[in-house]
């Protein structure tokens, strides 16, 4: 189920609502039961049968957190080792077995490719059960006795499919004590209708200039402008894609007094890769960080081998978490490149600092080339059309897509620089009935038209569903 879908927004989510807040308002053991129905319910609407994979990981995750509970007298990693296999077995059996077989059949091997279909957000939910047991194991939440409170974690519906993923030490005293007020509700209103615009009235009207880009057979058939035209455009769309789905998930954690970190800080005015990934992803970067670069050591190693290496496994397997395709590993690859290049080549170094910003946006768009392309090759034949390999300069098709989108283009550069938070922070400083009226009507538009759209039926994808 879309949170940009008629179904979600006039009745799954209104159905919700009134139930959590007119029912079961002041008993929390059956609010947190009903939430877990109510995301069970949520996932098996698009995906009847792999809600039992979600289930058998909520139930044997839920025993291995008590295993490492018992077992953190004794100081044994078994429990610990037990579930990071268990975990990563059933990514590698859904998202990895087809592609691995498909080497080795090239290598020589004639296995029998089975036809697996891929759960929709298993690598975000996988990666949230992973972080209930290792948290536990750390001591930085306490282990839940009741498996239905470690369900309600896993599966909670806002952040269930596509994030941000939440770390348990975050919400671990949340599922018990959380607290909902009217301050907060309104605010999750507000986020969500934000994620909701950025999805519906962004996202989407780019991704139709983007996927005919990226939709013609070959490089010879992509002139330079109308490749560059459709390389921004995807850089735009999966912000605002992923951004917006993001800002609901928090909305809507909001309304029923989660609080969840933020996964983006504006990204696209970052001056280094560095800054960059600081600013994209939050959620993902800090959980490979936390639970894989700092075990190994981080930069606190005892030579510069060492820390690239670490940098390698790192971004090697952010690639990796992406998708079964060698683009993703080229696509990780290429910003450990970058990463290592910044660090000890000194790369932008002393550069002035629009010089620094244009430097980074570039390659920030080119890797997002490589990760919207269906394979290295024609991975490569977009970038060389980028470079004036393809069928020319200019076309007919770059001139109809410009006047059609232009306006969407704008609002997408400019909406991706911090231009909403400084408006907000002039607002508070002159805080009246007036501008506060004036902030609820752009929003009730923003929500309007956003769900005309929906209603008519528009191109409504969702890019990291696939992940």
């Amino acid at each position: 189920m879309l949170f940009s879908s008629s179904v979600f927004l006039f009745l799954f989510l209104p159905g919700v609502l009134i139930v959590y807040y007119l029912f079961l308002r002041r008993w929390r053991q059956a609010q947190n039961i009903f939430l877990l129905a109510a995301s069970l319910v949520f996932y098996a609407w698009g995906e009847p049968w792999f809600v039992l994979v979600m289930m058998l990981s909520i139930v044997v995750n839920y025993g291995f957190g008590l295993w490492v509970a018992r077992g953190q007298s004794t100081g044994t990693k078994v429990p610990v080792l037990m579930a990071v296999l268990f975990n990563l077995s059933i990514l590698f059996v859904f998202k990895y077995l087809t592609f691995t077989l498909g080497i080795l059949n090239r290598l020589g091997g004639s296995f029998v490719i089975p036809g697996i279909e891929l759960p929709i957000g298993i690598s975000f939910f996988t990666f949230q059960a992973l972080s209930y047991v290792l948290d536990v194991q750390r001591g930085r939440g306490l282990v839940q006795r009741s498996p239905l409170k470690v369900g309600l974690y896993i599966s909670f519906f806002p952040q269930l499919i596509a994030g941000p993923i939440v770390k348990y030490e975050t919400v671990a005293d949340q599922i018990d004590n959380r607290k909902e007020t009217w301050a907060d509700f309104s605010a999750g209103c507000s986020r969500f209708i934000v994620g909701l615009g950025k999805k519906v009235l962004l996202s989407n009207q780019l991704a139709l200039v983007a996927d005919r880009a990226f939709a013609l057979e070959s490089a010879d058939k992509l002139t330079l402008s109308f490749a560059w035209l459709g390389a921004l455009c995807y850089t735009f769309q999966i912000y605002y894609d992923f951004s917006g789905y993001s800002d609901m998930a928090i909305g809507l954690g909001k309304m029923f007094g989660f609080h969840f970190l933020e996964n983006f800080n504006y990204p696209y005015i970052s001056k280094s890769i560095t800054e960059f990934w600081r600013r994209w992803h939050i959620s993902l970067s800090t959980w490979f960080r936390d639970y894989v670069y700092f075990p190994l050591g981080g930069s606190r190693v005892s030579s510069k081998a060492k820390h690239i290496r670490n940098l390698f496994v790192v971004w090697l397997l952010t690639g990796i978490w992406h998708g079964a395709n060698w683009t993703f590993i080229a696509w990780g690859l290429f910003y450990f490149v970058l990463l290592v290049l910044e660090k000890y080549g000194h790369l932008g170094r002393g550069w002035p600092a629009v010089c620094q910003w244009l430097f980074t946006f570039l390659m920030v768009n080119f890797a997002w080339v490589l990760f919207r392309a269906e394979g290295l090759g024609q991975a490569a034949g977009y970038l060389a059309a980028m470079f004036g390999q393809g069928a020319g300069l200019w076309s007919a098709e770059t001139g109809l897509f410009l006047r059609e989108n232009w306006t969407v283009l704008l609002a997408g550069a400019i909406f991706a620089a911090p231009v909403a938070p400084t408006l907000r922070d002039w607002a508070a400083k002159r805080s009246s009935a007036l501008l506060d009226v004036g902030y609820a009507l752009l929003a009730a538009c923003v929500f309007l038209v956003s769900a005309s759209f929906i209603i008519k039926g528009t191109y409504n994808p969702f890019i990291y569903f696939n992940f």
